[in-house]
């Protein structure tokens, strides 16, 4: 188990450092803020530890994305000219946490309150449902793969519009979708209805559903209103590039004398 902590605090920070040495002398062009958000590629990485990714695993991948949010935060305003982002301090790490509130709230919730739960007071109970909620993470790569192709100029590409079309349809089944399926999987296995599995588990079970499912269902409806912005600037663009020719002037009919 040991073993599996320390590969876990190894692995992640030691690939994010060595793409932040080596993609500069590649990428000349790139500032600090683009270098850092190779975290992305990072977060590409999945893992098939089951019971011993939840803590051993995960903790040390959860701590190490929290960091790595917040250098994407502050070179992405240091780039910007910020005057309070001449060095690390209070101020900065402030401005990243109200910022990205949700995102540290969810690493920290994970960190603090499902993660234990899932590895110390489930009782060897539930492999199947935990198995479940790890798929939560199969939208990942594609979120992470279309900030990359963003980052080398590729959006207008057709793998970048195939991609976005896999966020949307792994993010919906993977983290929304997932949840009543659960509830269904629940009711078929002890011949309960859908509509009456969350009468017959615990109340600690619903309320920690609800609060795992709001936030993805936030996330979601970022990602449909970001791609249908995406979907309009590419359509006006190609507007604007061939216009409709405009109808010729009709000539005037000359009076009869």
């Amino acid at each position: 188990m040991l073993q599996v902590l320390v590969c876990g605090v190894v692995v992640f920070p030691g690939l994010f450092f060595t793409f932040r040495k080596v993609l500069p002398s590649i990428f000349k062009q790139w500032t600090d803020a683009d270098v850092v958000l190779v975290k992305n590629l990072v977060s590409i990485l999945l893992h098939w530890l089951a019971t011993y990714f939840v803590i051993w695993y995960g903790v040390p991948y959860m701590s190490y994305d929290i960091f790595a949010m917040y250098l994407s935060h502050y070179y992405r305003f240091r780039v910007k000219g910020h005057k309070d982002y001449k060095s690390h301090s209070l101020r900065t790490v402030n401005s990243f946490v109200r910022k990205e509130f949700l995102l540290v709230l969810h690493h920290i919730a994970l960190l603090t309150i499902l993660l234990p739960v899932t590895l110390f007071f489930r009782k060897d109970q539930g492999d199947y449902f935990i198995g479940c909620l790890f798929l939560t993470e199969l939208s990942t790569p594609f979120v992470s793969l279309g900030k990359i192709l963003i980052q080398l100029g590729m959006q207008d590409c057709w793998l970048h519009k195939v991609n976005g079309g896999m966020v949307l349809l792994s993010f919906f089944m993977c983290r929304i979708a997932l949840f009543p399926y659960m509830y269904w999987a629940y009711g078929s296995h002890y011949g309960i209805p859908l509509y009456s599995v969350p009468f017959h588990l615990s109340l600690s079970t619903n309320l920690g559903n609800l609060c795992i499912l709001a936030p993805q269902v936030y996330w979601f409806v970022l990602l449909c209103h970001k791609g249908y912005r995406l979907y309009k600037r590419q359509r006006d663009a190609q507007n604007q590039a061939s216009p409709l020719s405009s109808p010729e002037p009709v000539s005037d009919i000359s009076k009869a004398d």
